[in-house]
């Protein structure tokens, strides 16, 4: 049913839209819309364009559970998107030896020596999170594409470090939340653009689990053979995985609950903020401050562990709220104790978006049903209608070809982490984070 010239939809139906909107011109969405495309036009430049037939030759570096997701989209994708996996890179010898009889490529256990390969164009970083800056910004430096697995780093600081070496080098970088390569964000952007649900004042997201022993421990089980004073298969380096060389992780004993669930402890991560949120966070920003996100004002976290006492760092509940300069706020939840998850909403003057299923539907809201009658075609309801896009690894090989934009570019990224971290960083102190946007520094406020 078309949305134009027609009466407004009767209460509880949505209307389906088949075409979008044609964009009313004026002088403040003109702006709007020029201001995005310079700032991804930055985000996304690159002085060494592949064209399509140009072979991108790729590295991971980190080959456990998700770096091997990594290897086998690329498997599954070798023709389609003419790519190859050149080189794997892991401290666990039974890792990186599974992941090069996976893939054919040369093997690595020194990240360093896998960035000194001149035929790779980018690589992968699929570490831990204490790793992330360290290497992103040295595979940056060493002319490589970067793909960072979320979250971007594990401090507000070491984002701004990595942000500005985007900045400093033509490559791309993409952080890897999957939701923000989902239409259903980027088809919401749009509407709040043109103004169809009016100010945007709010909005809630959540990403719970509730699994019997745990997620943190069942999808992360341990290899009790495993260890720093075994040999063959069995070795890990376990003074490189801590990083305490270079001030990334205190030196500590071998202990296999930190080397295999990582997500449990501070010093490596930020727990369900860190893993689970940044999912939730990314394209809640995307859709309302638009393509680079925005830098928070002021965050509060609550939450504590309640039921998961083994020995871990982490909450087991965990709630943040985010105020932004521009005048929004977010609440975001992530618990491990019940996966019954708050509804995915953006709420407007005029109306609210609900995100919840694939679709996004917006309708009118109290006294300003007629305002958003008049920015939708007379209706009172709306489905945005949503066309499937490219997964992240996907967008990131288009990217480097000189095809469309980021879907995580870096400021998106940066303004995610430091926005989560400030998080972290309430709960464990008790008390308001404060973000100085002059000075790019986190305060502490009462």
């Amino acid at each position: 049913m078309s949305a134009v010239g027609q009466a407004a939809a009767s209460p509880g139906t949505f209307a389906k839209e088949t075409l979008m909107n044609p964009l009313r011109t004026n002088r403040r969405r003109f702006l709007l819309t020029t201001t995005a495309i310079g700032a991804t036009t930055l985000s996304s430049r690159t002085d060494s364009v592949l064209g399509a037939n140009d072979r991108i030759q790729v590295g991971i570096i980190g080959v456990g559970g998700k770096g091997m997701d990594h290897l086998n989209w690329f498997k599954r994708n070798l023709q389609a998107e003419n790519v190859r996996v050149a080189a794997v890179c892991d401290v666990y010898n039974r890792r990186v030896r599974r992941a090069a009889e996976a893939s054919g490529a040369e093997s690595f256990t020194d990240y360093r020596k896998l960035l000194e390969k001149k035929d790779l164009d980018a690589v992968f970083v699929v570490t831990p999170d204490h790793w992330h800056a360290k290497i992103s910004i040295e595979a940056l430096e060493a002319g490589k594409h970067v793909y960072c697995e979320k979250p971007m780093t594990l401090t507000a600081e070491e984002a701004i470090k990595v942000r500005d070496a985007v900045r400093r080098h033509s490559r791309v970088f993409q952080v890897g939340p999957n939701g923000t390569a989902r239409d259903k964000y980027w088809k919401s952007q749009q509407a709040i653009r043109e103004g169809r649900v009016g100010k945007v004042t709010w909005g809630q997201a959540s990403v719970n689990r509730n699994i019997r022993g745990c997620a943190f421990n069942v999808w992360f089980p341990i290899d009790k053979t495993a260890g720093p004073d075994k040999g063959g298969d069995d070795y890990v380096n376990w003074d490189m995985w801590l990083g305490h060389e270079w001030g990334l992780a205190p030196r500590i004993p071998w202990n296999p609950e930190h080397f295999f669930r990582f997500r449990k402890y501070w010093p490596y991560n930020g727990g369900v903020a860190t893993d689970l949120i940044y999912h939730a966070l990314a394209p809640m920003l995307l859709a309302i401050a638009g393509d680079n996100g925005e830098y928070p004002k002021r965050v509060n976290a609550s939450g504590g562990l309640y039921l998961e006492k083994d020995g871990r760092d982490i909450p087991d509940v965990f709630m943040m709220s985010v105020d932004y300069p521009s005048e929004f706020s977010l609440n975001l939840v992530s618990v491990l104790t019940n996966d019954t998850n708050v509804p995915t909403r953006i709420y407007g003057r005029y109306g609210t978006i609900d995100l919840t299923e694939d679709e996004p539907r917006m309708e009118g809201n109290g006294d300003y049903v007629s305002e958003f009658e008049e920015h939708n075609n007379g209706y009172k309801q709306v489905t945005l209608p949503v066309t499937k896009r490219k997964d992240l690894q996907g967008n990131f090989l288009d990217v480097i070809r000189g095809n469309g934009k980021l879907c995580c570019n870096a400021d998106l990224g940066a303004s995610t982490m430091i926005a989560i971290k400030l998080a972290v960083e309430s709960y464990r102190q008790n008390r308001t984070m404060l973000w100085d946007s002059a000075k790019e520094t986190v305060t502490a406020g009462s």
